[in-house]
C-alpha cells in the first residue's frame, strides 16, 4: 500500500456549515474525508445536479480501487473570522417574508394575503403564489481563516497523484496541498492512541474501539483521541499511527 501525508494550507477563508445555531452558521475546525475525496479529484460530482446523492456509487468506486482518504486534522490552534450576510435582492422592490424574499418582475405587482404573497401581471388574473424557500435570509457565518493548516492521509493500493491545489467548502475556497509518500510499517497494537481525526464508520471490522472524543458533524460523525486495538500503519516523524484496512462505509449511505 502507498501512504501519502498531505498538508493542506488554506489560501482563502473556508466555510462549511457544520453547525447552525439560530442565525449563526459555524465551521468546525476539521475537513471531512468525503469532502476531501471529491476535492482531490478521486471521484467527481456531476456538473449539473438535480439533487440526487451519488455518495454510494462514487465511494464504492474508490473502495474497488483501494483508495481511502482520512479526515483532515488541523494543526495547532485554528483561527476563524466572522462575517455577516443577508440575502437582500438587487431588485428595486423586494420584501422579506416568512422563509422567502419576494421580488416582482417589471410591470407586475405583489400582494400579501395573510402570510402568503402573490405576484400579479394583469388586472383580474389569478396571482402566482410565491413558494417558500428553505434558505437563510440574514445571519453570521464563522469561517476558517487564511493560513490554517490541516493534515490528512491518502492510502492507495496503487500510486496516485495528489493535486497541488484544491477547492474546499461552500464557497469553493482555494487551498494548497503539499503531499509526500511516507514509509509506513504495519504493526499490531493494543490500546493505541490515535490523535488524528477518524471516521468511525470506516474502521475495519476487526478494529476494537475503546474510547474516543466524538465530534457530531454531517454527513458522518468523526472521532479524535481514540484508543483502538488492531493493526496500524506506523507513520514516521512522530506522526503516530492510523488504522490499517479503512474503507468508505457505503452500506448506510443514501
Amino acid at each position: 500500500m502507498h501512504v501519502y501525508r498531505c498538508e493542506i494550507t488554506l489560501l482563502e477563508a473556508t466555510f462549511f456549515s457544520s453547525r447552525e445555531v439560530s442565525n449563526t452558521y459555524q465551521t468546525e475546525p476539521l475537513l471531512g474525508n468525503i469532502a476531501l475525496a471529491y476535492a482531490f479529484g478521486f471521484c467527481e460530482s456531476p456538473y449539473h445536479n438535480d439533487g440526487t446523492i451519488y455518495y454510494k456509487e462514487h465511494l464504492s468506486g474508490l473502495n474497488d480501487r483501494g483508495i481511502y482518504v482520512t479526515p483532515g486534522t488541523f494543526i495547532g490552534e485554528p483561527r476563524f473570522i466572522i462575517r455577516q450576510f443577508n440575502a437582500q435582492a438587487d431588485a428595486y422592490w423586494y420584501a422579506f417574508a416568512n422563509n422567502v424574499i419576494v421580488t416582482r418582475p417589471d410591470g407586475a405587482w405583489a400582494r400579501r394575503e395573510g402570510a402568503t404573497w402573490y405576484i400579479y401581471r394583469k388586472p383580474g388574473e389569478r396571482g402566482n403564489y410565491v413558494p417558500v424557500e428553505n434558505r437563510p435570509q440574514h445571519g453570521r457565518i464563522r469561517m476558517l481563516s487564511i493560513g490554517n493548516r490541516a493534515v490528512c492521509f491518502v492510502i492507495s493500493r496503487e500510486p496516485v497523484r495528489v493535486p497541488k491545489y484544491i477547492r474546499l467548502g461552500k464557497f469553493m475556497s482555494k487551498a494548497k496541498v503539499d503531499s509526500r509518500e511516507v514509509k509506513a510499517n504495519v504493526v499490531e497494537k493494543d490500546n493505541a492512541l490515535v490523535g488524528w481525526l477518524l471516521n468511525p464508520a470506516d474502521l475495519p471490522v476487526d478494529a476494537r474501539l475503546a474510547t474516543f472524543d466524538l465530534i457530531s458533524v454531517p454527513p458522518s460523525p468523526l472521532i479524535r483521541n481514540s484508543v483502538i486495538s488492531g493493526r496500524f500503519y506506523r507513520l514516521p516523524g512522530g506522526d503516530g499511527v492510523i488504522p490499517q484496512g479503512m474503507s468508505f462505509n457505503v452500506r448506510k449511505l443514501p
